[in-house]
C-alpha cells in the first residue's frame, strides 16, 4: 500500500471540505478558467484525489489493494517519457546527426515526450534550443518533465481521431477544459472547484484510436546537410498493425469498455479492467482532498488499471536505479510493482513457443520451432531499438552441445559456440537476413527492424531513414495483404519464406527449421527459449559514433544494469531414443 500523497492536505486535514469555498490548488494549471482554449496541468493536481489514501476505500481491489491512477501512472513509461536517459541519448544523437535539422526534431519529439510544454509552447528561454524545456528549473520545466500526463490523455478531443492529421502528435485538447473519462452520469462538482476540470463521458477514451496519436509515427527522411529528400518513413505503426489484424473490434459509441467482451483494444491490454487476480473492479473513482471517501460516490465499472505495461522493463529498472540522478520522486516499491506487471505481461501474453521434431530420410536431426504473436500488433513493435530471437540449444544423452545458435554474452549480445560475438552485434557490421533455416551457431531467427537510407544502406540514424532494410517482425493474427493499412505495415526482406504469410495473410505464427547436422539418432533434449531485448546492442553501438553529454550519462547508467534479455517464452523437446523405442 502506498502512503497518501495529497497536495494541500496540511490546510484540508483539520477543516471540513466544502467544494464551493475551495480556492484552485496551486499546481501548475497553466490556463485558467477565464482563458479560452485547452487547460493542462500537471499529475500533482489530479493525485490530490486520484491517489490512495490510507483513510479511503476508494480506488482499491477486492484484496484492499491500490489501484488508483497515479499510484500506477507514476513508475510507467508514459510518466517519464521525458525523464527516461534513453530517449534523451537518441534524441541528443539524432541532433548531433542532423545539427541542421535541430528545432524540427526536437519539436516533433517534444510534442509526445513533453505534451503539457508543447501545448505551452517550447520557449527556448534564450538558449536557441528547444529543448531546454526539458531542463528548465520553472514552470514550464515541471510542464515537460511530467511526460505523458493525465490531462493530456483525459483532454483529447475525439474528433479527427483515428485518421493521418491525428498521428504524429496530432491530437487536438478540449476547448473547454473537458477531461473525458468511460463513464456517464458524472458527478461535476468535486473535479470543477478542486481542479479546474469538468468531467465528461467520451466513448474515445477507450478506443485504440485515442493512443494513435502518440504511437503512430512518420518521419521525413532528410541528409546529413539537413535537406529534404521527399521520402516518408513510418517509424512505428502498431496502431495501423492492429487495425490490419484481427484483434480490431472496437468499443461502439455508448459502450463501456470491459476487457473479454471482444474487444481487443490498445487498452484492454495495456489497463485492464481486472485486478491482479484476475477479477473485475468496481470502485469509487476518487477521495477527497483531504483524503476521506466521498460519501456521494457510488462505485464503478470499469475501471482500467493505469498499468500502462509494455516490454520496456530494463529502462524501468535504469530508471528506478538512477531515480535521484533523474530527478524522479517515485518510491522503488512503484517501480517494482511496474517491473513485475510488465515482465508478467511479456512472459504470458506476448508469445508462445513450441519444437517438434521433424522426419527426413537423411543423416541430419531436423527440428521445427514455431513462434506465435499473441499480441495485436507486430512482435516487436515501436521504435526500432528493439528485438527479438530464438535461442537453440540441441544437447546428446552425455549433455554435449550439438547446435547451439542465439546465446548471449554478459553485454547481451549473441555470441557463437565459442563465445565470440558475432560480427552482426558490432558496430558497421553486417545485417544478419531473415532466416527460416538456422545451421550453425552463428546463424539466429531473429525478428527486428533494420532502418535503410536514401541509398538503401542500413542506417540507424532515424532521420535518414527511408524504409526498411529489413523488418521481419512476427505480424500480427489477420494480417493481410489487400487492407488498406498493409503498405505502411507490410514486411521486408522476409523473400520466399512460405510460412511468414502466405498467400498474402498472416496466421501470426513464423516457423524456422533447425538442423543439426549429422545428428540423427543423436539429439536427447531441445531447448528453446524465445528472447526479447527492448534496448539492442547493436542500436547502442551504431549510435555512439557520436558523443553528447546525454549519450555519456545513458552509457553510465546502462553500464550498471543487467543486459539479461527478457524471456517471453519457453518450449522443450525430448526425442524418443532408439533404445527407449525397444
Amino acid at each position: 500500500m502506498y502512503p497518501v500523497r495529497v497536495l494541500a492536505a496540511a490546510a484540508l486535514a483539520s477543516a471540513p471540505v466544502v467544494f464551493g469555498a475551495l480556492a484552485p490548488v496551486p499546481s501548475s494549471a497553466v490556463q485558467s478558467d477565464e482563458v479560452p482554449g485547452p487547460g493542462i496541468a500537471t499529475s500533482r493536481r489530479c493525485a490530490i484525489c486520484h491517489s490512495s489514501s490510507t483513510e479511503a476505500e476508494a480506488m482499491r481491489d477486492a484484496k484492499g489493494r491500490s489501484v488508483a491512477p497515479h499510484d500506477l501512472w507514476r513508475s510507467t513509461m508514459m510518466a517519464n517519457a521525458a525523464r527516461d536517459p534513453f530517449f534523451r541519448a537518441v534524441l541528443s544523437y539524432e541532433v548531433a546527426a542532423t545539427p541542421a535539422a535541430e528545432d524540427a526534431i526536437e519539436a516533433t519529439c517534444l510534442k509526445c515526450h513533453a505534451p503539457l510544454a508543447d501545448q505551452v509552447g517550447l520557449d527556448p528561454h534564450g538558449t536557441d534550443d528547444v529543448a531546454h524545456a526539458l531542463d528548465c528549473d520553472g514552470e514550464l520545466g515541471e510542464l515537460a518533465r511530467d511526460g505523458a500526463s493525465c490531462t493530456i490523455c483525459h483532454g483529447i478531443h475525439p474528433e479527427g481521431l483515428g485518421t493521418d492529421a491525428s498521428f504524429d502528435g496530432g491530437f487536438r485538447l478540449n476547448s473547454e477544459h473537458l477531461l473525458y473519462g468511460p463513464h456517464d452520469e458524472v458527478f461535476e462538482g468535486p473535479m470543477r472547484n478542486i481542479a479546474g476540470f469538468t468531467p465528461r463521458y467520451g466513448a474515445h477514451i477507450a478506443q485504440s484510436k485515442l493512443c494513435a496519436t502518440c504511437h503512430t509515427l512518420t518521419t521525413h527522411t532528410v541528409l546529413a546537410d539537413g535537406s529534404a529528400t521527399g521520402a516518408v518513413h513510418y517509424e512505428q505503426t502498431p496502431y495501423l498493425e492492429w487495425r490490419n489484424s484481427a484483434f480490431t473490434n472496437e468499443v461502439p459509441d455508448g459502450a463501456l469498455l470491459e476487457d473479454g467482451d471482444g474487444a481487443r483494444t490498445c487498452q484492454a491490454c495495456h489497463m485492464p479492467t481486472t485486478d491482479a487476480d484476475g477479477r473485475r473492479i468496481r470502485t469509487e473513482l476518487a477521495h477527497n482532498p483531504g483524503g476521506f471517501d466521498f460519501p456521494f460516490l457510488d462505485e464503478r465499472r470499469p475501471f482500467g488499471r493505469h498499468l500502462l505495461v509494455g516490454g520496456n522493463a530494463a529502462m524501468l529498472e535504469l530508471m528506478r536505479d538512477n531515480s535521484d540522478a533523474l530527478g524522479i520522486e517515485v518510491p522503488a516499491e512503484a517501480f517494482d510493482a511496474t517491473i513485475a506487471a510488465t515482465r508478467e505481461q511479456l512472459s504470458q501474453r506476448t508469445a508462445s513457443l513450441a519444437v517438434r521434431a521433424v522426419e527426413d530420410a537423411g543423416e541430419d536431426a531436423l527440428f521445427d520451432v514455431t513462434v506465435t504473436n499473441l499480441t495485436g500488433h507486430k512482435l516487436p513493435t515501436g521504435h526500432p531499438v528493439r528485438r527479438m530471437w530464438i535461442e537453440f540449444v540441441a544437447t546428446d544423452a552425455a549433455g554435449e552441445t550439438l547446435l547451439a545458435s542465439g546465446r548471449v554474452d554478459e553485454e547481451g549480445r549473441i555470441v557463437n559456440t565459442d563465445g565470440a560475438v558475432l560480427p552482426t552485434e558490432l558496430r558497421d557490421g553486417p545485417v544478419e537476413p531473415h532466416r527460416n533455416t538456422v545451421r550453425a551457431s552463428n546463424e539466429v531467427a531473429r525478428y527486428r527492424s533494420v532502418m535503410k537510407d536514401p541509398d538503401g544502406a542500413p542506417t540507424w540514424t532515424l532521420m535518414r531513414a527511408a524504409g526498411w532494410h529489413v523488418d521481419d517482425r512476427i505480424l500480427p493474427r489477420g494480417w493481410r495483404a489487400d487492407h488498406a493499412d498493409a503498405a505502411r505495415t507490410r514486411p521486408h526482406g522476409t523473400g520466399d519464406d512460405p510460412d511468414y504469410a502466405p498467400e498474402g495473410a498472416s496466421t501470426g505464427r513464423d516457423r524456422v527449421r533447425y538442423v543439426v547436422l549429422g545428428a540423427k539418432g543423436r539429439v536427447a533434449r531441445v531447448e528453446a527459449r524465445l528472447l526479447y531485448q527492448s534496448i539492442a546492442p547493436r542500436y547502442r553501438a551504431e549510435i555512439a559514433a557520436h558523443e553528447t553529454p546525454e549519450l555519456e550519462r545513458f552509457e553510465t547508467m546502462y553500464a550498471r544494469s543487467s543486459k539479461a534479455p527478457e524471456v517471453l517464452a519457453t518450449a522443450t523437446f525430448e526425442p524418443v531414443q532408439e533404445d527407449d523405442a525397444r
